[in-house]
């Protein structure tokens, strides 16, 4: 058995035993992949992480880049709750498509805005129209553009926002500044990333490596500790 087959195979063991399955969740992901939609949403456990994280932190807004089919939407919009909203940007309107009505389906439609185009532009209208603070930030749209999702991030967000950002290890080759391979420029704007998340002294955060069924990867996790910028030479 492979590396791969055994993570794999260890993933199933636990959704089955500690996890515990979750037929709505289950659906989702199967109604994403017979639509056509790549097989990229986060694993099984990572969802429920991702659902635990927002009920620790007591969560009723989270800001999500990049929806796909809306897996990992659709933890989120069960941890904040009846009164509690999702954000999500999606770049792909047949994306944005099938998540609606994986959302609705799952009963939790309401929660949920999909707001559809580059998430550049659509985080900043919702920097401009004076949305947030937002409780959870989670980051998991095209890597190139990780450290200016995180600068977005950083504006709609509060003393103990969390701000998660997702597949950030990709195999080892976090690894390789030389700009090199087919992934260069996702190499480089998860490089851009870390090296903000380390630098910035309104975040305080850690990453971490994990290895599933999808592969070796990992993810970093931040508090933000202030949301001023800090100032040169101050004491």
């Amino acid at each position: 058995m492979t590396s791969r087959e055994q993570w794999s195979a260890v993933d199933d063991y636990l959704v089955e035993t500690a996890i515990r399955p979750d037929p709505a969740s289950d659906r989702t992901r199967a109604a994403t992949h017979e639509a056509g939609l790549p097989p990229i949403e986060v694993s099984s456990g990572q969802g429920k992480l991702m659902g635990l994280i927002a009920e620790l932190a007591g969560a009723r807004a989270v800001l999500e880049f990049g929806t796909l089919g809306g897996y990992s939407t659709q933890w989120f919009a069960a941890a904040v709750g009846p009164g509690g909203t999702v954000t999500t940007l999606e770049y792909e309107p047949r994306h944005a498509e099938v998540a609606r009505a994986n959302l609705d389906a799952a009963g939790l439609g309401d929660r949920v805005q999909i707001r559809v185009g580059a998430a550049l532009d659509t985080v900043q209208e919702l920097i401009d129209s004076g949305a947030g603070p937002f409780d959870v930030v989670f980051i998991d749209a095209d890597k190139a553009n990780n450290a200016n999702y995180l600068d977005a991030a950083l504006k709609l967000s509060r003393p103990g926002t969390v701000i998660i950002g997702d597949n950030v290890v990709r195999g080892g080759r976090v690894l390789d500044a030389s700009g090199a391979g087919t992934d260069a420029e996702d190499v480089a704007g998860i490089r851009a990333y870390l090296q903000r998340q380390g630098d910035d002294p309104r975040l305080d955060g850690t990453v971490l490596q994990t290895v599933s069924g999808k592969g070796w990867d990992g993810f970093a996790l931040a508090i933000v500790r202030d949301v001023e910028p800090a100032v040169a030479g101050a004491e």
